[in-house]
């Protein structure tokens, strides 16, 4: 995993796999914000699989899915996930990106 830390509450990184959610967990975050939709490429696990390891290690896990630009909804229930979820807060996608960009609609 190449994560890419944002600030103290929040981090973005590419797809992490069901088998690193256990680093993820000792790395100190508390919860897991997927911004992948499934099925987008060959191979990648899907969120129901991501989700089961990250409950198995106590850590709470929001999936979020955005094809191409972002739209209000996922946008809103970003936010509303944000005031929920304990902090911090690992986010990802295929690059990192939309799960920053995610992220960054807090600071608008």
């Amino acid at each position: 995993m190449n994560i890419r830390k944002l600030d103290d509450n929040f981090s973005a990184t590419a797809q992490i796999m069901p088998d690193q959610v256990k680093a993820v967990a000792a790395a100190g975050y508390r919860s897991i914000v997927c911004a992948r939709p499934d099925n987008e490429e060959f191979g990648q696990p899907s969120f129901a699989e991501v989700a089961r390891a990250a409950e198995a290690e106590g850590l709470q896990i929001v999936h979020i899915p955005v094809s191409g630009g972002l739209g209000e909804e996922q946008i809103i229930r970003f936010h509303q996930a944000w005031e929920e979820v304990p902090k911090p807060v690992l986010g990802y996608c295929r690059s990192g990106a939309r799960a920053g960009s995610l992220y960054a609609t807090l600071n608008k």
